[in-house]
Order: C-alpha cells, then structure tokens, then sequence
C-alpha cells in the first residue's frame, strides 16, 4: 500500500513510518518545502497541494498540526491551533475527492479533547463536549467531510497522551521525576488517557487494514488518574513522589487557560472500537508501557 503521511517528521509520524515500512507499505511524506524522491509536497501553510498529487496514493495519514502545549494560549496561538488543523485537512480532503486514482482511505487526526473534560467514562458514542479543545475538535473532524462524501473511508484519529522518551509529555517530565521532584498536579484526581507509542502506531497500521470508519479513540484500554500516574513513573524511575504540585505554578509558567486543559483536567476514555474490532495492545497497563520505555522490570 502506498500511504502519504503529513507531519512524518514529528513524534506519531516518525515512529509511524518506521513502523509501516518493517510491514512492507511505501510510506510517501507530504511535506513543506521542495520534496525529494518519493514526497508530495504542498506549501508553507498546507494549502497548496499540487493537482494530482495524490493520484497513486492509496492512503493518507493526516498527522500535521501545531503543539498544543507549545506555547502560551493567546489569542493568536489559539487561532494557530484551529488553522494548522481545519484548513489543512480539507484541503487534503478536497483534493481526496478530486482525485480519480487517488486514495480510497483517510486517517485524519483528532485527539480525546472532543469530549471536554470530565471524570465519567466516555467511548466513542459519546457526543462532543464543550470548550476550546472541543470546538477545534469538532471543526476539524468536519473538515474531512468531502472526503467522506466522496465515498473514501474515513476514521478519525482521537488520540490521547502519547507515551515516549523521544518526545512529548513524558519526555518533559522525565528529568524531573529522576531528580525526584516528581508530584502530583494539584489533587491529582483528574484522568489521563494514555497510549504507548507502540500501540499508537500499532492502532493506525491496524485502521488501514480494516473497514472502520468515524471515531476510533487511540487511548489504552486502561486510563489512571494523574495521582495514579505520578505513583507509577515515580516507581519506574525509582525515585519518590511526595510533594504535590500546586496550580500557581503552572498557571505562572504556562498560563491559567493551557494549565488548566493541559495538566488540571482531562477525559476518562475508553478505546472500544479499537477492542471490539481485535486490537492487541502490546501495553494495556501504564506499568507495562513505562517498564518497556524506561527498560524497569
């Protein structure tokens, strides 16, 4: 199969293209800027994808976006959120639908932050909750609505907390919490919905193979409260979590809106699409996922 993967060089897209091409798929990039043998690229603000480019390209991988905790929530970072995630994924979704050889299957990213936050388990039947994240959300899976009326398989990609030492929120707790200044966020109570890395991938190998199509959440079959969490990256490091963190300092640092959504809230999720279509998580446990990344029995 030849899958074209936007946002291939970040943390989910590297991993997967690794992943695909030990399984025999020709894994083609989509980039921004003069692409190289075997890359489409489209331009600077992903709104310039060549016609045709896609002709020949069984699936696309749709991964692209800006950091959501990257920087401060102001105004203009907020609209660069949405913008980086809409407009990109119709515009693949438009060009999905004008292509007369062109891919029959679209994975388009999402993330858990459709549901709002809460503490009561949520799966993929649950309608859309409230607030920014939620908005964008929304927005950007409708999106890919030519794409779906163009007949081609669509599923959306509603990934969690993404766990690896080569990026992403563990990567950045990580030195704290071998210094042993690891603690709890705030009473630590609010839920996290996580993934190994290994199984996020895993997961969209699985998805391009099968016939599921709508919401599918990327998430562990078995999310832990941020208490719980703390408890266990504290044992795999082996170093102690005593000293809870309270919410002026983040709120300081990275402002009161992004702390609040980013480390003092979050969502129960199950992931029961993936489990009822015979998804074998290689790490359904947080110990498991962590004792694999941090080689701690």
């Amino acid at each position: 199969m030849r899958v074209a993967i936007t946002g291939a060089s970040g943390l989910i897209g590297t991993a997967l293209s690794g992943h695909l091409g030990t399984l025999g798929h020709d894994v083609c990039p989509v980039v921004r800027r003069a692409p190289g043998d075997n890359e489409i690229g489209w331009g600077p603000n992903a709104d310039a994808l060549e016609p045709g480019a896609l002709e020949g390209v069984d699936a696309v991988v749709h991964l692209a976006g800006a950091g959501i905790g990257d920087r401060r929530w102001t105004p203009a970072y907020k609209e660069t959120i949405r913008s980086s995630r809409v407009g990109p994924t119709q515009h693949l979704a438009e060009a999905i639908a004008a292509s007369t050889n062109g891919p029959r299957i679209f994975l388009s990213g999402s993330a858990i932050g459709v549901y709002g936050s809460g503490t009561e388990p949520v799966d993929e039947s649950h309608p859309a909750g409230s607030g920014f994240l939620a908005d964008v959300c929304v927005e950007w899976e409708q999106a890919a609505t030519p794409a779906v009326d163009a007949g081609c398989r669509v599923a959306f990609l509603r990934t969690g907390i993404v766990l690896s030492t080569a990026g992403g929120a563990l990567r950045k707790q990580l030195p704290l919490f071998r210094f042993g200044l690891g603690g709890r966020m705030g009473d630590g109570r609010q839920w996290q919905s996580w993934i190994s890395v290994d199984d996020e991938v895993g997961a969209i190998a699985h998805l391009l193979d099968s016939d599921i199509s709508g919401p599918v959440n990327l998430t562990a079959p078995q999310p832990v409260t941020n208490a719980e969490f703390t408890t266990e990256l504290g044992r795999a490091v082996r170093r102690p979590t005593i000293l809870p963190i309270p919410k002026f300092g983040p709120r300081a640092l990275l402002g009161a809106e992004l702390a609040e959504n980013l480390l003092f809230s979050g969502q129960h999720v199950l992931p029961t699409v993936l489990r009822d279509s015979g998804f074998d998580f290689r790490h359904p446990t947080l110990r498991d996922a962590l004792s694999h990344l941090l080689g701690r029995g």
